[in-house]
């Protein structure tokens, strides 16, 4: 092959066909389960609002305005990439094909990513504080002047309970530009003058930040039906600033794959050996997470 512009311009789009079709073959991310995507105009955007949990009320007299002045949280995009090189003899000898493997998987990195942010994130939920000031997950969240928990206590693997049933969720995936494949493929660069090297990459901006902390119950204790029923209890029992209950009601336990033994034997063991009826069979679905591993 000629080295030119048109021919560049060609194998960039073989690329970008190579990458929007293992993109697509990619697998199922697990991220939409505990996130909501928000779109992002600017460089960060304000969350403020979540210090209102808002819920119908009577209409008596002048509608109640929540202060939100107490809160202040932020999502900052950030930047991220991934790179490879491409030989110029590769193109000069028209063997485009031996790289379909590594735009493939640059493809499913960037598909996966998102995945990675926010569960990276979940797990550092003991000690990132959430829009309220506190750690996402703690045992004193403020709430009508008192203290609040959701964290069941211990010092093992982390499980985690879900409401993930509303249109607000535990956790936020803030996207200010979708990934993109582009080329730094100009004949006349120094990296391919010096070096023969032309370079791919994936362009991506986002960040993941913290929802509401009553939607998600975190507890490092051994995951067994005693504490899976405390955790239940503690979330359904949650109220808003006025004491009215917040009707939440978990749907998922969230695992890493260490306990997803002992998930199944929460939720999907309807008896067990000796007969005995399990009274939260299917009370949640259970979702394993290899990113919390």
């Amino acid at each position: 092959m000629i080295i030119n512009q048109a021919n560049l311009q060609g194998v960039y789009k073989s690329f970008q066909t190579i990458f929007n079709e293992a993109w697509d073959m990619a697998a199922p991310a697990q991220w939409p389960a505990v996130a909501m995507e928000v779109p992002s105009e600017t460089r960060e955007e304000s969350y403020d609002w979540l210090g209102d949990f808002p819920m119908m009320k009577e209409w008596v007299g002048t509608r109640v305005i929540r202060d939100l002045t107490a809160f202040h949280y932020a999502i900052v995009n950030r930047d991220f990439e991934a790179t490879i090189e491409v030989d110029r003899n590769d193109i000069e000898d028209d063997r485009i094909g031996i790289h379909r493997p590594r735009i493939q998987q640059l493809a499913d990195a960037a598909r996966r990513h998102p995945d990675v942010l926010v569960f990276d994130l979940l797990k550092s939920g003991f000690s990132t504080p959430c829009y309220d000031g506190q750690y996402f997950f703690d045992t004193d969240h403020p709430v009508g002047g008192q203290s609040v928990s959701n964290f069941g206590g211990g010092t093992g693997a982390p499980w985690y309970l879900m409401d993930l049933a509303r249109p607000i969720r535990p956790l936020i995936l803030q996207v200010r530009k979708q990934p993109e494949l582009v080329a730094l493929d100009d004949p006349t660069n120094e990296n391919v003058f010096m070096r023969r090297k032309y370079r791919y990459g994936v362009d991506d901006r986002k960040n993941a930040g913290f929802g509401l902390w009553q939607l998600a119950y975190a507890d490092r204790r051994p995951l067994d039906a005693q504490t899976y029923a405390e955790a239940r209890a503690a979330m359904m029992s949650l109220k808003n600033d006025e004491g009215v209950p917040l009707g939440i009601i978990p749907t998922h336990l969230v695992v890493p794959p260490t306990l997803e033994s002992a998930g199944r034997s929460v939720l999907k063991i309807q008896n067990d050996a000796a007969g005995a009826g399990n009274p939260w069979f299917g009370t949640a679905e259970l979702l394993v997470v290899p990113w919390l591993a």
